[in-house]
């Protein structure tokens, strides 16, 4: 059994490696009419932390998990308004059922491999019960949620355990967001290239939407409406890709929103995810869980007032798909290389559709 502090300390150590690799924004990709918050990532809501878990091991492991907290404090104790939406159910969302019943979330909501699901889950249940407070607490309702990171990595080998969950709750933070082939984008792959974690932020009058997303599915890769990955496959003489696969967007928001408004919210994470080229396939979980960081508010924005809020989703999941493809590294494993996105080729066709200014 390999001990657990060397584990954690690898983890961390793996974490602490940034991309060299850009940014959507950082080559002139400026999806929507909205500004971005001052990170353009999902801390810039105020109070949301996240981290990351990463798993490399030998020559087939590759993945992990990766946490996100709407606040410092006991989320039992002081839980948050949230939706759950499914787009595609092809996929193994633990604790969504609660969620839709009674619009809140009571623990973080955790992000990982397929077939790692039940042990993230049980880690989870294990931290919540741990919190001080919760020593008499005979129900958790853990909000899991996965894709599936079979082709790079070793997923019946289930190598996500209780140590690499406590390190991405431990180590959540706010500020700067890591990106790419990390946590459980570790072994993600999206558009037939290398995807994994994203995140971008939007700022709707007075009030803040931030996403992260975890990308692993197929389609036809358009950015900025240029038609990126038709015209990378001819370069190549590649054949298109399967449509199949699955993303979770996760929406944050400090509007003081209702679970009902907040399913709208949701709903439109799909319409930013149907902007860069993927078509919701038989076999694609797309899934879509959304919250407010204001806990009992004296009011909630009105219907007539929720529009601003839509775009901001809709503009941010879009950028945060770029951002998973952009900032993702070449990753080999499982037997398996996928390639990351080429920047330069791919900076060459934006420019030549306008998606992007000249040089």
């Amino acid at each position: 059994m390999r001990p657990a502090i060397l584990l954690l300390a690898f983890t961390i150590a793996l974490n602490a490696q940034p991309s060299p690799r850009p940014r959507a924004r950082d080559i002139g990709v400026t999806p929507g009419v909205l500004p971005t918050g001052p990170l353009n990532a999902i801390t810039d809501v105020a109070g949301v932390r996240v981290g990351h878990s990463t798993v490399i091991e030998g020559a087939g492991v590759r993945t992990g998990v990766t946490a996100i907290l709407p606040h410092s404090g006991n989320l039992f104790r002081d839980k948050v308004p949230a939706a759950v939406v499914v787009a595609n159910g092809f996929g193994k969302l633990a604790g969504s059922t609660q969620v839709k019943e009674l619009g809140e979330i009571e623990t973080p909501i955790l992000l990982t491999s397929t077939l790692n699901v039940p042990r993230v889950a049980d880690a989870l249940i294990d931290y919540m019960l741990a919190l001080p407070g919760n020593e008499n607490v005979r129900s958790i309702n853990p909000l899991v949620a996965e894709t599936n990171d079979g082709f790079l990595n070793d997923i019946r080998g289930r190598h996500v355990g209780r140590d690499h969950v406590f390190a991405a709750l431990r180590g959540a933070q706010s500020g700067p967001v890591e990106e790419g082939a990390v946590g459980a984008g570790a072994g993600t792959m999206a558009f037939g290239y290398k995807g994994g974690i994203g995140t971008s932020s939007r700022k709707a009058g007075a009030y803040t939407v931030g996403v992260l997303v975890q990308t692993n599915f197929g389609g036809e890769l358009a950015i900025a409406g240029a038609p990126v990955g038709r015209e990378l496959r001819a370069a190549t003489g590649s054949a298109a890709g399967s449509a199949d696969g699955s993303i979770i967007m996760v929406i944050a928001t400090d509007a003081p929103v209702d679970s009902r408004n907040l399913r709208r919210m949701a709903a439109r994470a799909v319409w930013g995810l149907a902007r860069t080229g993927s078509t919701g396939s038989n076999g694609s979980g797309d899934y879509s869980i959304a919250f407010s960081t204001v806990r009992r508010p004296p009011s909630t924005v009105a219907n007539d007032d929720m529009s601003p809020l839509f775009t901001a989703v809709i503009e941010a999941t879009e950028e945060a798909i770029y951002n998973s493809l952009f900032k993702a590294v070449t990753v080999t494993g499982n037997g398996h290389t996928v390639e990351a996105l080429p920047i330069d080729r791919t900076l060459e066709i934006l420019r030549r559709h306008g998606a992007v200014p000249p040089r």
